[in-house]
């Protein structure tokens, strides 16, 4: 009699334990409810590739090998490649371009000696710029010729990431250890500026109308607001807790922040610099949601260009986060690859 009880009450346990895990697998499955145009590009880095997601039902179209841990990808502005950088010399120092037309590898540009991770896509269709965070240097590649156009020293130590204004042949490069951003004029092929912000720069926006830089200080869990015309830090704002990326609505009135471990997205008005909303990801709330979650780790985001909604990489969980403009809530999941982190968009 009693060894039957122990052998019942060890199948309970075994079934309540299958059930449990079940719920979990239940809950972490993602469940797309949006529908909209377009398709999103994914850097798979623990995969190694991009994955293309169709926008309009949220199923995958592609899966594209890449063989290479890339933490950065942009769309041309013809929209016919995504180039991803390469983050280490494992696979060799080199960009792939894809082709968004048959979404498959179009080649692979060699750039022996130079480490690139930070990309931007230039205004002409054959042209990106990168950040060599080994040399600190800027660099225009052209992805038909194959070749570097241009080397601009930042004159700063571990440059990272970029943004171009939006009317003006100027970037502006983080610079990590230096705590600063480098103004380069494209025209003159030279730093104009170096702006001291704090220690641990390293995401960067820039608003529609090319008025203010937004920027993150991981270590210091700030927001530097830099005026683009004095080139003044006219404001400092706080943080979550390692506040990585960042970018501006379509409309520019509010600016999103990704704070990693925190996981949440901070929404800040632009004008009045005002937060005015904490976009919690699931699996930090309750003790429930810890055990039914992966730990959020929002790393990116990005915008879709018709301004309804922003996409967030949340890497621990294997998903992209859909978040509504219009609500500011999360209204879907994607299922990613292994540790997504780069987006792009191809309408």
């Amino acid at each position: 009699m009693f060894k039957k009880r122990i052998k019942y009450l060890f199948l309970s346990f075994g079934v309540i334990f299958l059930l449990f895990r079940l719920s979990i697998y239940v809950f972490r499955l993602p469940s797309y409810t949006i529908s909209t145009t377009g398709k999103l590009y994914v850097v798979n880095k623990g995969s190694r590739d991009v994955q293309v997601i169709d926008l309009s039902n949220g199923k995958e179209i592609a899966e594209i090998p890449i063989d290479m841990l890339s933490y950065e990808a942009i769309t041309t502005a013809d929209e016919r490649r995504i180039v991803a950088t390469n983050y280490e010399s494992d696979g060799g120092f080199a960009v792939k371009i894809l082709n968004t037309k048959n979404n498959e590898v179009e080649k692979t540009i060699g750039l022996e000696g130079y480490k690139v991770n930070g990309i931007i896509a230039l205004p002409e269709a054959n042209k990106v710029a990168l950040v060599d965070y080994h040399n600190d240097d800027l660099l225009v590649l052209n992805v038909e010729t194959d070749s570097i156009e241009k080397q601009i020293s930042t004159k700063q130590k571990k440059s990272h990431l970029l943004v171009h204004h939006p009317n003006q042949a100027i970037v502006y490069v983080t610079n990590i250890d230096s705590g600063s951003i480098s103004v380069i004029d494209l025209n003159l092929n030279k730093v104009i500026k170096i702006i001291n912000c704090g220690l641990g720069r390293k995401g960067i926006a820039i608003t529609p109308d090319g008025s203010e830089l937004w920027v993150t200080n991981t270590k210091l869990n700030t927001i530097s607001i830099i005026n683009t015309n004095t080139y003044e830090v006219i404001e400092t704002l706080n943080s979550g807790n390692e506040a990585i990326k960042l970018n501006f609505s379509i409309d520019g009135k509010y600016c999103f922040i990704v704070n990693s471990t925190e996981g949440v997205v901070s929404v800040f008005n632009q004008k009045s610099k005002k937060k005015i909303k904490t976009i919690h990801l699931h699996g930090k709330g309750s003790i429930l949601e810890r055990v039914l979650y992966h730990t959020p780790r929002p790393v990116n985001i990005l915008m879709h260009p018709n301004g309804l909604y922003a996409f967030v990489t949340n890497s621990n969980a294997n998903k992209i986060e859909v978040i509504d403009m219009k609500t500011l809530t999360l209204v879907s999941t994607i299922g990613t690859g292994k540790i997504p982190d780069g987006l792009a968009f191809v309408e």
